[in-house]
């Protein structure tokens, strides 16, 4: 059985406000898509990446892969208007290469500091339930808004998730559940997870992690160069 990593690197960045896409931006002397390409390079679990990306920069990607010694990229699809496009593009390339059978695991690209422990579990979570989708206990009080402006309800943390990628998958499975989003006029799901509970799928949570944070803004640019320079004190128990 193979296990292939699916990263999703088809977005703009527009929320950043930079001339190039978040997800080829450069911290200290290294693009962000490269520091997520090697957590998988570098995981022995992972055969194969795969890589939806962004019209025009598919050079620019296939440059870096060589110069960093990405040697598990093996395919470049391009992107689409959403997320879900890009996703449903690589998932329908990835079903020519490989077995129904097969595992997917779909990240975003713009997700770096992914812990290898978390693709670990991923793994574990989807080959005994199905799927896997990776998550975190919500720390804070969540609140409601219907105006952005005043509380109308306040939901009970202890029952909520926050979800994160990777999304682990049969490859088979996940290509049937896009078809079905498809013939069901499902077209701007904001993440995999989100479409299955639309379709009435069960989604089985993975272990996720603080640290894998999704550079979506300029500050979390600041809290991924912290990340990266600091070390957890040996003191501290685990």
């Amino acid at each position: 059985m193979a296990v292939v990593a699916m990263i999703t690197a088809g977005g703009s960045g527009s929320r950043m406000h930079q001339n190039i896409p978040k997800q080829f931006l450069t911290v200290n002397e290294r693009p962000v898509i490269v520091y997520t390409l090697e957590v998988f390079e570098r995981h022995p679990e992972i055969d194969a990446i795969a890589v939806a990306c962004l019209e025009s920069w598919e050079n620019v990607l296939e440059a870096y892969a060589q110069q960093f010694n990405i040697t598990k990229l093996k395919y470049i699809v391009p992107g689409g208007e959403t997320g879900q496009e890009s996703i449903k593009n690589g998932l329908f390339e990835l079903e020519k290469h490989f077995a129904p059978n097969d595992i997917v695991m779909i990240h975003d690209g713009n997700r770096p500091m992914l812990p290898p422990e978390v693709i670990s579990d991923s793994l574990r979570v989807v080959n005994k339930n199905g799927n896997a989708v990776a998550a975190i206990p919500c720390a804070e009080v969540i609140m409601e808004t219907e105006d952005g402006l005043i509380s109308t309800r306040t939901h009970r943390r202890e029952t909520l998730r926050r979800t994160q990628t990777p999304h682990s998958f049969r490859l088979s499975d996940i290509c049937a559940l896009y078809r079905k989003a498809d013939d069901a006029g499902i077209k701007n799901c904001a993440a995999s997870c989100q479409m299955m509970e639309e379709l009435g799928e069960h989604v089985y949570f993975s272990v996720g992690s603080e640290k894998n944070l999704k550079l979506t803004t300029l500050d979390d640019i600041d809290i991924f160069k912290a990340l990266l320079k600091t070390e957890r004190a040996d003191w501290l128990k685990s």
